[in-house]
């Protein structure tokens, strides 16, 4: 039997986001002790992302997720077990969001 994946952190997944894709907000929460004794909790990390950024301008939430996906594509097999995406262009988070 394979050893359980570790747990990725949130300051892992938040400097890949900015590395990837410069945002001008960005708020990564490591929702897993919430999940503490459900069966996915040992496959990883649940997080959730709230991310502003101007390289999602012009693009459905489809095509946002997938830019998101792709700057985490190292960490996700490391033990990602769930990410909730909330991915936004500057103009739609509005004022104060940079």
């Amino acid at each position: 039997m394979a050893p359980p994946p570790e747990h990725v952190r949130a300051d892992e997944v938040d400097a890949a986001l900015t590395r990837q894709l410069a945002p001008t907000a960005l708020v990564v929460r490591d929702d897993s002790a919430a999940h503490a004794g459900h069966a996915g909790a040992r496959e990883g990390s649940h997080l959730h992302v709230t991310i502003v950024s101007a390289r999602f301008d012009g693009l459905g939430r489809l095509a946002r997720h997938r830019l998101v996906y792709d700057a985490l594509r190292e960490l996700i097999p490391r033990g990602i077990h769930a990410l909730a995406i909330d991915a936004r262009t500057p103009s739609e988070a509005g004022p104060g969001s940079s």
